[in-house]
């Protein structure tokens, strides 16, 4: 089985475009790839309904789109028959759980992932950057302490591009990922494998091979995804994704129906 289950819906001019129309390029382009199936997961931040949620003026400004008609426009298409999943990508706010998990409730995911793109205001990887105002290190940490406070929120079912942090390949020192990994296996969530990473100033995959091996020695489930924002990005490089998982001995990938995980074996 191999899943992509990263990707923002857009038109053919890369525009953002929540309609059923938009979602048959994708799936003919998750075909020609090979792949299975296909989970869409745009940005929460895009729709008016959660825009009490942000402070940031890069989501504040963003909130301008109908969450009902991203979800009626999956829905639709997988009642035509197309292999695609709904989802979402929610970026995580701390003390705003029971907010976020009220406000995403009444919609039919199929799963949600969980994501760490700002810390205290700064991005991680955005101006104004989080990296310049508090150093490498500082930002490692601050960046690891929110991700395990997302995976333990309960509100997530895979933490997408798990090292964002290293987005423009500065490095923390001899960092360990021992805690993280910890955290994660007691949230029983998933981790992303992610390739938007190659495509990004870091140059390699999402997570570090290091930190995917904590994970599996820890029995931490995992899910792919290409973050595509167009067709053509579908799939892309997922030999390099399986070649990350099999090093690190995983043998299976995580497919979600109705936020239920089971295991499929890895394609």
């Amino acid at each position: 089985m191999i899943v992509d289950y990263h990707m923002h819906l857009r038109n053919g001019r890369e525009e953002i475009a929540h309609d059923t129309w938009s979602v048959g390029p994708f799936v003919e382009a998750a075909r020609t790839a090979g792949v299975d199936e296909i989970g869409f997961t745009e940005h929460v931040y895009y729709f008016k309904q959660t825009r009490t949620l942000w402070t940031v003026p890069f989501q504040t400004e963003r909130c301008v789109y109908d969450l009902d008609a991203y979800v009626e426009a999956i829905v639709q298409a997988r009642e035509r028959g197309l292999p695609v999943k709904l989802g979402l990508e929610v970026d995580y706010v701390p003390g705003r759980e029971d907010e976020t998990r009220a406000l995403l409730a009444p919609y039919p995911w199929d799963y949600l992932l969980g994501s760490v793109h700002y810390v205290d205001g700064f991005g991680v990887d955005a101006e104004p950057r989080l990296l310049d105002e508090v150093g490498v290190d500082e930002a490692w940490r601050r960046y690891f302490d929110l991700l395990a406070r997302a995976a333990l929120s309960g509100l997530f079912d895979s933490l997408s591009h798990p090292d964002l942090v290293k987005f423009f390949g500065q490095r923390a020192a001899a960092f360990d990922y021992a805690e993280i990994a910890d955290a994660v296996a007691q949230s029983g969530v998933a981790i992303e494998v992610s390739t938007a990473g190659l495509r990004k100033p870091v140059g390699e995959l999402y997570p570090h091979p290091d930190f995917l091996a904590a994970c599996r020695e820890r029995g931490v489930p995992v899910t792919t995804g290409s973050d595509a924002h167009s067709p053509d990005v579908v799939g892309r490089d997922f030999d390099r994704a399986r070649e990350l998982l099999r090093s690190a001995w995983y043998e299976t990938v995580t497919v979600f129906e109705s936020r239920r995980a089971r295991q499929e074996r890895l394609g």
